[in-house]
């Protein structure tokens, strides 16, 4: 089994760029990603929200997501994803075969907004260190690179 761990962090803000997004735009924002997930990320072709309720600690919201087949890599293109919102800093992405997404707004020492990408994708069909291996950690590396381009597109 193969888990491939990615994670970046990006400035919201960066110097010379307009609007400047406040903390509770940004939240806004991730909570629209979590329901509109198409407008956000490349590889998803559609998002349905199935249940959304009030849990203790934030929201959680059971969405269906379409992924294109080729970015996804797995024949099932269609998942039942779990996602938890906890208001105003932070998303976690639950997908049936144990992979995981985590969207975090933090600041740095100046104050300013960071916004951090954490990807955990789990797959039990391929050998460590294996030629496919490889091919998967590339291709991640290019879908978070998606992810970010249309989180600052929109």
């Amino acid at each position: 089994m193969v888990t491939i761990n990615l994670a970046y962090s990006v400035p919201i803000n960066p110097s010379g760029v307009s609007p400047t997004l406040s903390e509770a735009q940004v939240w806004n924002g991730l909570k629209r990603k979590v329901r509109k997930a198409n407008e956000f990320v490349a590889p998803i072709l559609e998002c349905n929200v199935l249940s959304e309720e009030e849990v203790e600690a934030g929201t959680k919201v059971i969405r269906q997501v379409t992924f294109d087949k080729e970015a996804r890599g797995k024949d099932e293109t269609v998942v039942e994803e779990i996602v938890y919102e906890f208001a105003p800093t932070r998303v976690d992405f639950y997908q049936p075969d144990g992979s995981r997404i985590f969207n975090l707004i933090s600041v740095d020492p100046e104050d300013n907004l960071i916004l951090t990408f954490a990807f955990e994708w789990r797959h039990s069909e391929v050998e460590a260190e294996s030629q496919q291996d490889k091919k998967l950690r590339e291709k991640y590396f290019k879908v978070s690179l998606c992810v970010y381009v249309l989180e600052h597109r929109n």
